[in-house]
């Protein structure tokens, strides 16, 4: 069978772009930040060998006894390698991406292409994992979950309360689009270690009611049916951040009410988390 050229691939031209474009817009410095895209079997196969494996690759950083991905056995994702620069992706695909298949016993991954200087998938990709498994549970069309460091978000953590309700509440209130953008509002978690089961674990479990987990002190978790749209999540989220900064140290004359808020959500169908709406 002849087989497409692999870099011609949709899936990995949008893997490039999206890495150009988050390391343009200041979001993945050096090697900080991750993407992990699930992939359609059949797609992938009209580019690669589905048999031949190139070698397996275990899950570092886990409690191997703990950790489980059989509920992703059999997937295929596109996924950045550990300690790769974003900026690096686009010009050398091959050595700083890597598409894997999650093996039998969720313990490992198949590599079926990239890598290729022997490098390994992100440090992040079990909780990558864990995060996938939330959302398809949620939304079986989820196929995307993006780590990065927005800066404006990221400054925003240090002066506005890491309260789920207030800083959601907050950044509604920056652009007219936001509480439409991401109506189901801002997960936050604590200062945690990152690469590790528990940090996984609690990013999982947030994912279950947001598409947005901000990681105090370090970044966010994105999650979204395709690259665009998670993209586009964090960068609304990431613009409504850089409003706030811009503007918090002045005297606010002009602000979007909670009823404007919701003539919002009632125009454009969505639900929201009325709960973080402060309604009289």
């Amino acid at each position: 069978m002849a087989y497409k050229d692999i870099l011609s691939a949709p899936f990995v031209t949008e893997m490039r772009d999206t890495c150009a474009n988050m390391y343009r817009l200041g979001w993945d410095e050096r090697n900080g930040g991750n993407i992990s895209y699930l992939l359609d079997e059949k797609q992938v196969g009209e580019y690669l060998d589905l048999d031949r494996v190139v070698r397996e690759i275990p899950f570092m950083g886990v409690n191997a006894s703990a950790f489980d991905a059989k509920a992703l056995a059999g997937k295929i994702f596109i996924v950045t390698g550990t300690g790769k620069y974003f900026k690096n992706v686009h010009g050398d695909p091959e050595n700083n991406l890597g598409i894997v298949r999650i093996k039998k016993d969720g313990k490992a991954a198949e590599l079926l292409w990239g890598y290729k200087d022997g490098g390994r998938f992100t440090s992040e990709f079990p909780a990558h994992m864990m995060s996938h498994m939330a959302r398809l549970n949620v939304d079986p069309e989820n196929r995307v979950v993006m780590h990065s460091h927005p800066t404006h978000l990221l400054a925003m953590n240090y002066v506005h309360e890491l309260d789920e309700k207030k800083l959601t509440h907050t950044l509604w209130e920056m652009c007219t689009e936001c509480i439409v953008v991401f109506p189901d509002g801002v997960g936050v978690l604590p200062w945690m270690l990152c690469g590790t089961d528990d940090i996984g674990i609690a990013t999982a479990d947030k994912m279950k009611d947001f598409r947005v987990v901000v990681w105090a002190l370090h970044g966010v978790y994105g999650a979204g049916k395709n690259m665009d749209e998670c993209f586009g999540l964090i960068e609304t989220v990431e613009k409504a951040a850089q409003i706030y900064m811009l503007t918090s140290h002045m005297k606010r004359i002009n602000t979007i009410t909670d009823e404007d808020m919701l003539k919002l959500v009632d125009l454009f169908k969505v639900k929201c988390r009325t709960d973080f709406l402060n309604l009289k």
